[in-house]
């Protein structure tokens, strides 16, 4: 059968793999489209998104509309007369460009929908402490992640695992699950079906995470507080007043022997200035490992305490 003519719409890194992989197995990906290039970092560098580099690396088309509902842009969208849109890591579509191509657009999400639906799905999986998560293909409809599932893939969520970790595992298995979703919709074998109905106060959602959230609550478990600070490692990055200076926690672990330490507070400092900075909790002690001081490197716990003390 012939290949589908595909238009691909993506932003991060996250997309890259899906992008690749459809190329390395003989797609016609007629335009990538993403967002406008937009001043980023400290700098404020005006930059293009990952998947435009990659696009530009491989002589892609590519379109970068500010508004998807623009009468031209849908225009062009039209005339390319796709067979289906796939969306890794972009932006809601309205119905008019979503609605387009034969076989619709199909999106992949980094988690078991329905659960996790929103913006930050593999941030919240790990916060929450989930043991396992995982990616899906859909197709878009009216509302937010709520389409027709095409195909699940599960991965586990192991104790040690970052956001960093998980992003890099989930983005292959993601790719992969698309080439294979696309290849059912060639074959006429997809049977695509409607997302389970689960009581809304049992939905566990993924909205977008911002600065003012990354706190960490010492008032807290320090298992929960350990799930914190990996759910948001190494971005956006979990963070705490210590002592009236500003750090960034990367890395924690969980201190239970009691019998090397008093007990501690939650939120109370105990450290040696040498090799160790422990802090209460309502349970057990964290013990920080890795942090970043305003305006510095992160570094090492041994490393932060030979040049500052707390």
């Amino acid at each position: 059968m012939k290949k589908l003519k595909i238009i691909f719409l993506g932003t991060s890194e996250f997309a890259i793999p899906s992008l690749k992989i459809l190329l390395d197995n003989g797609y016609d990906i007629p335009l990538v489209i993403t967002v406008p290039d937009k001043p980023q970092g400290r700098g404020r560098k005006v930059l293009p998104s990952p998947i435009k580099k990659f696009a530009l690396e491989n002589n892609l088309k590519i379109l970068q509309p500010s508004n998807l509902k623009d009468e031209s842009f849908l225009k062009t969208l039209r005339e390319y007369k796709a067979d289906l849109q796939v969306v890794v890591a972009f932006r809601i579509l309205p119905r008019e460009v979503w609605n387009m191509p034969k076989f619709g657009t199909l999106n992949l999400h980094a988690s078991l929908l329905p659960q996790y639906r929103g913006a930050a799905p593999i941030n919240w999986a790990i916060i929450n402490g989930e043991e396992q998560t995982g990616v899906t293909t859909f197709f878009l409809d009216d509302n937010i992640d709520t389409g027709k599932i095409a195909l699940m893939e599960y991965e586990n969520i192991n104790n040690d695992d970052n956001v960093g970790t998980l992003y890099e595992r989930l983005k292959i298995k993601g790719a992969n699950l698309v080439l294979k979703t696309i290849k059912q919709i060639e074959n006429n074998t997809l049977k695509s079906k409607e997302q389970p109905k689960i009581e809304k106060q049992l939905l566990k959602k993924a909205p977008k995470i911002k600065k003012e959230d990354c706190e960490i609550n010492w008032n807290d478990t320090a298992e929960n507080i350990y799930n914190f600070v990996r759910g948001l490692s190494p971005i956006p990055c979990a963070w705490s007043i210590l002592k009236q200076k500003h750090y960034k926690i990367f890395k924690v672990d969980i201190y239970k022997d009691e019998s090397k330490m008093k007990r501690l507070k939650p939120g109370e400092i105990l450290t040696d200035n040498k090799s160790y900075i422990y802090i209460g909790t309502t349970n057990y002690a964290i013990s920080i490992l890795t942090l970043k001081p305003e305006g510095k490197r992160s570094m090492n716990i041994k490393a932060f305490l030979m040049g500052n003390t707390l």
